[in-house]
């Protein structure tokens, strides 16, 4: 069975100060499918996110979105042809409410940044679809800064997805909450990953959500890939549990 690319990258190099974040990296994420980014700390896995959305410019190498080159893309441009991108900490508007943020993002995805055509009725039906879509309608009128960092974080994964994205990377969705908030982020977020065909990649660090919710793992070590393959095969390497897993 064939399987289509919707992302890759090829022969990525970047380096702080003889740092070497990617080293001749290569990746390629196949439609569809869930993955995780596992590594040390500072091995360069959220930097590779930022390089694969155009907020660091790789210094040589090339990365491709559905077969188009987007290396020296800016952010919004990546964004607008269908890549989403969601940090460690929510990028939300703390003062507004949930239903005020969803309707934000929308108008990012129309272009319009006047404030007084935020309340266009499509907007917000569209606004709650998402909003039920990740069981959260009950919270459209709260303000953001009245719920708890769980909620947040699916509020702000909700946001992105206001842009209709064919491919979602995550920086640590689950970092910061409770072990009970974590499995309810990725029981809300996996369905609707699969219900929606969107392609994620994830930087991880939780290895029992590694291990129950992905399809792929790959090790990010010395600024490339340094084993890839199914949660079964990768997690009960030696050398991962010695040098990714003990060190977390």
């Amino acid at each position: 069975m064939t399987r289509t690319a919707i992302l890759t990258a090829e022969h990525i190099h970047l380096e702080f100060g003889g740092v070497k974040a990617a080293n001749d990296a290569n990746l390629a994420l196949y439609q569809g499918e869930l993955a995780a980014i596992i590594g040390p700390n500072g091995s360069g896995k959220s930097t590779f996110l930022n390089i694969c959305t155009g907020y660091v410019p790789a210094q040589s190498g090339c990365v491709s979105f559905q077969g188009q080159d987007i290396t020296r893309l800016k952010p919004r441009r990546i964004t607008r042809l269908g890549v989403a991108r969601s940090f460690q900490l929510p990028q939300l508007f703390s003062e507004q409410t949930v239903v005020e943020n969803l309707l934000v993002a929308l108008a990012s995805r129309h272009g319009f940044w006047n404030l007084k055509s935020l309340y266009q009725r499509a907007w917000l039906t569209e606004a709650h679809e998402l909003l039920d879509m990740f069981g959260l309608d009950r919270y459209a009128q709260t303000i953001i800064s009245d719920l708890p960092e769980g909620i947040r974080k699916l509020i702000d994964i909700a946001a992105s997805m206001a842009l209709r994205p064919s491919l979602l990377l995550m920086d640590e969705p689950t970092s910061g909450v409770s072990s009970q908030e974590k499995f309810l982020i990725m029981d809300t977020l996996v369905p609707v990953l699969r219900q929606q065909g969107i392609t994620a990649l994830i930087v991880e660090h939780d290895m029992e959500l590694v291990e129950k919710y992905m399809d792929r793992v790959l090790v990010w070590n010395a600024g490339q890939v340094a084993a890839d393959g199914t949660p079964a095969d990768i997690l009960t390497r030696e050398d991962v549990i010695k040098n990714v897993v003990g060190v977390m």
